[in-house]
């Protein structure tokens, strides 16, 4: 019988069988008379094991030649082995090289520093660490799509090109658009707003841009953004919501990406413990513990990355800083109904020092505040005149915020640099690869 083409992940339910693997070697050692071929396809790894005797010198001769990352068709009959990872492994017959590289692979086993690793990223993706890292990446999106489709919500894809700021004009990439000048979008919530008036609960999902020259672990030029948007949600129950998605996405990933998170050494009992219900801070609580705890941020000010630290490591569960000043926030945050100063809004901060993952609020449906605001920030009128159409046509509470799929994944997965979380980072300094 011809052996049939199998991936390395469905070979433990294939043991007894002949099967060909199609991959790439991804590490190899010899003694004498076996070659031990780690073997990648993708979907897993598993070690195929050549001894001298059982195939012809011409394949014998060939394994010894390859270099790290030579992509070959590797026949073989699997075999059960306990102290393997995957359980099983595969006892090779035969070896065909479709291309062995004409030198040595770049990235080695010694250390390499950050900024070579980043120039190779085209390579460095697959490694291990990495694949493993976005194997989780992965299970973050889509539980958090499963559970927003599965709660009744419509993905509404939003433009990446805007003619209007979401955020502020000054973190806005600008671009020439034919005759006149346009931005890539910063975040699809004014659409979202849009959509939720035609359907209530719906939400956005894709890249937007910073154009921020901001040099922490945190930021990025370019990340992914999550935006439900729900009418008739205010103010809590859009934390609510917010708790629920994060609670989801975590359980998904302990569920799914248990071996990943093993294999990045990560603290999982943390993970197990991220549930209901998470802390709640007012702004002006979250001012007065800094100040207890040593940072001299006035009251007034955004909370930076040192306090958003700070604060982190007081929690064990994610916490929620709830109702900023207006003046440090987004012009169309819903005003308090207590305090004309603060706004109805949160950040809601992810423990072990990581930070901000969820901004959000409750938007402003009054067509003459929102004016106001608009005129408050200096911001044309013209390029929000469809925005205020909202407010014109059946205004409505209404509630949203957006997630960083980044931010998420470099604290599930432990990460101390938000670069990794994506397959491409852009920063200030890195347009390529």
């Amino acid at each position: 019988m011809t052996a049939q083409w199998a991936y390395i992940k469905d070979l433990p339910s294939l043991e007894g069988k002949e099967v060909i693997v199609k991959g790439w070697l991804y590490n190899m050692r010899s003694s004498g008379k076996i070659h031990f071929l780690q073997l990648r396809d993708g979907t897993g790894t598993v070690q195929g094991v050549m001894v001298k005797k059982e195939v012809s010198e011409e394949s014998f001769m060939t394994a010894k030649g390859l270099w790290l990352e030579a992509s070959l068709e590797v026949t073989g009959s699997v075999r059960k082995d306990e102290r393997a990872p995957s359980g099983v492994e595969l006892s090779v017959s035969g070896i065909s090289v479709i291309q062995n590289p004409s030198d040595e692979y770049p990235i080695g086993k010694k250390d390499h520093g950050i900024d070579f690793l980043l120039d190779n990223r085209h390579l460095w993706l697959r490694s291990s660490r990495q694949q493993a890292i976005m194997r989780i990446r992965e299970r973050v999106i889509w539980s958090a799509r499963e559970f927003l489709h599965n709660d009744g919500y419509l993905l509404v894809d939003s433009p990446i090109i805007s003619g209007a700021a979401g955020e502020g004009v000054s973190g806005l990439f600008e671009i020439d658009y034919f005759d006149s000048k346009a931005y890539l979008a910063q975040t699809g919530q004014l659409y979202a707003e849009a959509a939720a008036a035609a359907f209530g609960k719906v939400y956005c999902f894709g890249p937007t841009f910073r154009a921020e020259k901001s040099k922490t672990r945190r930021h990025l030029t370019e990340f992914w953004m999550l935006e439900p948007e729900v009418a008739f949600y205010d103010h809590k129950d859009n934390m609510d919501l917010q708790e629920k998605l994060i609670c989801a996405i975590v359980t998904g990933v302990l569920e799914h990406c248990r071996p990943e998170l093993e294999s990045l050494e990560r603290d999982i009992s943390k993970l197990e413990n991220i549930k209901a219900p998470f802390y709640h801070l007012q702004y002006g609580e979250a001012i007065e513990m800094l100040h207890k705890l040593g940072s001299d941020t006035p009251y007034g000010d955004d909370l930076g990355n040192d306090d958003e630290t700070i604060l982190t490591q007081q929690f064990d569960r994610p916490v929620f800083i709830e109702c900023y000043p207006k003046s440090v926030k987004a012009f169309y945050m819903k005003e308090h109904p207590e305090d004309q100063d603060l706004v109805l809004c949160d950040d809601l901060l992810a423990p072990e020092g990581y930070g901000e993952i969820i901004g959000g609020s409750q938007r402003e449906d009054s067509y003459d505040r929102l004016l106001s605001r608009i005129r408050e920030q200096g911001l044309p009128e013209e390029p929000y005149d469809w925005y205020l159409d909202l407010r014109r046509y059946g205004t409505f509470v209404h509630s949203g915020f957006g997630m960083g799929i980044e931010r998420v994944v470099a604290w599930i997965c432990g990460l101390q640099h938000i670069r990794e979380a994506i397959p491409w980072p852009r920063t200030i300094y890195r347009l390529k690869p």
